[in-house]
């Protein structure tokens, strides 16, 4: 099963096989995260989506990665000429972006946080679009290991944070600690009381002073 992960710092710096970039659907790379790739990856990764351009949006193209450690750029058109966006466009966008990973056979791929810098687009509901897109495109059969959501900062990070934890499965029912013991005075036995534990928490098998 492949795996999801956060990681927050710059996209340019993952050594994955795919690395997506927010585009327009003309596919210049003037701004943003595009920008920033287009900067450490080389003006020819540009070159090369703008060759293919116009795009509809929600469609994505396949590039170049340039001098950047991954393998492949990944046009992901979630944002109109006017650099805004919707709900269906960041949709459509990060389906056909894992749909161009699963065509080319490749294990690993990294997403920004598709329109929420120059797209504007409120960052609780893109990550939310983001994580169930990618959930639901992970079903079918492919290659893919390795999703990761390139975040930079703190709010975006537990925004997406939030998304994934959304999506887990509550326990069928409550976990119960191991017994807490309690003192006792001189005569009595030391009885123990159980304690509810949060999901996650290990038992320690000892009791507490």
């Amino acid at each position: 099963m492949a795996r999801i992960e956060l990681w927050n710092g710059d996209i340019c710096d993952l050594e994955v096989d795919a690395i997506v970039s927010p585009a327009s659907t003309s596919l210049w790379m003037s701004t943003g995260i595009a920008g920033e790739i287009k900067r450490i990856g080389g003006d020819e990764i540009e070159f090369a989506a703008i060759r293919q351009a116009p795009v509809a949006l929600g469609d994505a193209v396949v590039t170049t990665a340039g001098r950047l450690a991954a393998k492949v750029v990944i046009h992901a058109v979630s944002l109109e000429r006017d650099r805004r966006t919707n709900a269906a466009a960041l949709d459509r966008a990060a389906r056909y972006a894992m749909a161009r990973v699963r065509e080319l056979g490749l294990t690993s791929v990294a997403f920004p946080a598709l329109g929420t810098g120059v797209g504007g687009f409120p960052l609780g509901e893109a990550a939310r679009i983001a994580v169930d897109a990618v959930r639901d495109e992970l079903q079918e059969p492919s290659s893919i290991e390795h999703v990761i959501f390139a975040l930079r900062g703190a709010a975006p990070y537990e925004a997406f944070a939030r998304a994934l934890s959304a999506g887990e499965p509550a326990p069928s029912r409550p976990v119960l600690a191991p017994a807490a013991w309690r003192p006792v005075g001189p005569g009595e036995e030391a009885v123990a009381a159980p304690v509810r534990r949060g999901a996650g928490e290990e038992p320690t098998g000892e009791p507490r002073a």
